[in-house]
């Protein structure tokens, strides 16, 4: 996995790159946490990741659980089929703000 970040007057964008799984989760939960202290919007652009396991939602479940504690929006973009339909299956589709 890749996990590259832009900022732009603060606005946040994390790109991820490949699977987000049990051996990656630990690494995007270290960038996606902190973040939330800084910026005022989070974008996760999710256009070039593979496949996401239940590490990886449980990622997302905290930085949803961030965001709101700390007022910053969380969205995320460019979703697969593939990624999409485990959001879907998994509930997640109707917590998140999935553009």
């Amino acid at each position: 996995m890749t996990i590259n970040k832009t900022q732009d007057k603060g606005k946040l964008t994390i790109s991820i790159e490949g699977k987000l799984d049990a051996t990656t989760a630990q690494e995007f939960q270290d960038v996606l946490i902190p973040a939330f202290d800084d910026a005022r919007e989070i974008v996760l652009d999710f256009e070039k990741l593979t496949y996401i396991s239940s590490a990886g939602l449980r990622v997302l479940l905290a930085g949803h659980k961030k965001s709101f504690a700390k007022d910053v929006p969380m969205k995320i973009i460019n979703v697969s089929e593939d990624i999409t339909e485990i959001f879907t299956m998994t509930g997640f589709a109707s917590i998140l703000s999935i553009m």
